[in-house]
């Protein structure tokens, strides 16, 4: 009986002395698990934005080397525009269709010296229009992850403090300050932290990099924008 008692005190301190995740987690106040669980679950999404913004803006980046090299070899705007067709998936072929659609629509009718004016005006409102679009399209989920990066620590915290009230809570009902009795109520508070890190430095860094990667796509297709719009403008005086 006694070492049946005995075995038993034994499995009890080992589980209480058993710091891995799962066992931390297992033994944390209900706050704190679902704080956790949050913050696993946020870490988890952020990386899933993370490879899908990778993947996507290296996509861009090839497409639009391509589509430049096209433009710029010299080649028919109509048959480039044929060539791309109506709904382009890339930022700067979207921007040529939307223009070249206009042009292609109010040429049609025939142009004047006062509708050439109107038409320069249309097809630099039509491009501004497609660069919004096409940012708002590009931004999809970068909020999601600066809202994780500033927030994440903060929750992580949150769990850090709870764990420790009940820890300290727990002191003092067992009235026993030793290491063995504080270490795990400790360690369950401080993997909260842990997780607020792991998921907030990463989003942190990728959102400054895809901000950064945005910023040079926006001033690409502005300065694309300005170059097509001086060819059209030159091509509209030859005809008037």
């Amino acid at each position: 009986m006694e070492n049946e008692t005995l075995v038993a005190a034994q499995n009890l301190g080992a589980a209480a002395h058993d710091l891995s995740m799962i066992s931390l987690f297992m033994r944390a106040d209900i706050v704190v698990q679902l704080v956790m669980i949050v913050l696993i679950l946020a870490s988890f999404w952020c990386w899933a934005i993370i490879i899908d913004k990778i993947i996507k803006f290296r996509k861009v980046t090839a497409e639009s080397d391509d589509f430049e090299h096209d433009f710029w070899s010299g080649g028919n705007l109509e048959d480039l525009y044929k060539k791309v067709g109506p709904n382009p998936d890339n930022p700067m072929a979207v921007l040529f269709a939307s223009a070249m659609r206009e042009w292609m629509r109010s040429t049609e009718k025939g142009l004047d010296k006062y509708s050439s004016a109107g038409l320069q005006a249309r097809i630099h409102q039509v491009m501004r229009v497609a660069i919004d679009r096409e940012m708002d399209r590009l931004e999809k989920y970068l909020g999601f992850l600066a809202t994780v990066g500033s927030t994440a620590t903060f929750l992580g915290l949150f769990g850090t403090v709870w764990g420790i009230m009940n820890s300290f809570q727990s002191i003092a009902a067992t009235k026993d300050t030793s290491l063995a009795v504080v270490a795990p109520g400790i360690a369950e508070a401080l993997f909260a932290t842990a997780l607020g890190l792991v998921a907030a430095i990463p989003a942190v860094v990728a959102y400054n990099k895809f901000s950064n990667d945005l910023q040079r796509i926006i001033t690409r297709l502005e300065g694309f924008a300005g170059e097509f719009s001086a060819i059209l403008s030159r091509q509209l005086d030859q005809e008037n």
